[in-house]
């Protein structure tokens, strides 16, 4: 049992810890500790309405399985409690703090996820599982709070970036997801290199939202500029 908390928790502690080092002005423990628990809450709750609109579902086409059953329920609620949690929060003053919270919430849920599949399947899958479910959450969460973080510092297109916020994290896991379940014959040939564009794609944004000019500005600091 140890072995397999271990194992679960491990690739979610790395991954956070370097978000969380990379950051200029580093965020409060406490927060991102609460931000974390919040997405690995999240899971109960989604594997539950996953379970009922499976079982009602006339169909199982891949599509609709890997969009909207997987990606758009997960990364809706993410997007949710980052929106009404985290976003009018005093200490998200940074683009850079938008990555840090999300992924804090994707990793609770990916390490929740993780811990869960490994008792059912087995420690033998603990080391793919961190290449690629655990790690594709964290890069999804990284591009939300990307997103996230353009909303909060700049007055200019809010909306749009918000909206953003989900749709592209939807559509990036709902590729992944339909690599897996309806292309499962060819799904190494393909998510391999679709992994390491993701990464390309997360590095990126991490490396933009860090810059020293992407600090929100207060109205007094606009007015003195």
């Amino acid at each position: 049992m140890f072995a397999i908390l271990s194992a679960g928790i491990a690739p979610a502690f790395a991954l956070m810890s370097y978000i969380y080092l990379r950051d200029r002005f580093s965020e409060p423990l406490a927060l991102i500790i609460r931000t974390f628990l919040y997405g690995a809450l999240l899971v109960f709750p989604i594997m539950f309405i996953q379970y009922a609109l499976t079982a009602e579902a006339e169909s199982s086409n891949g599509f609709i399985q890997s969009f909207l059953f997987a990606s758009l329920l997960e990364e809706f609620f993410k997007w949710f409690i980052f929106l009404y949690a985290i976003y009018q929060h005093t200490e998200f003053d940074k683009h850079y703090d938008g990555i840090v919270y999300s992924v804090a919430i994707s990793l609770g849920f990916a390490t929740v996820e993780n811990i869960l599949y490994l008792f059912t399947n087995g420690l033998e899958y603990a080391i793919t599982r961190a290449l690629f479910p655990v790690s594709s959450h964290a890069l999804f969460g990284v591009i939300m709070g990307y997103y996230f973080g353009k909303a909060k510092i700049s007055p200019l297109h809010v909306k749009r970036n918000i909206a953003l916020a989900l749709l592209i994290p939807v559509l990036l896991h709902g590729i992944y997801n339909y690599i897996l379940h309806d292309i499962s014959s060819n799904w190494l040939y393909l998510l391999i290199p679709f992994m390491a564009a993701l990464w390309a794609l997360g590095l990126r944004r991490v490396k933009l939202a860090s810059l020293p000019h992407t600090r929100r500005q207060l109205p007094e600091q606009k007015k003195e500029a």
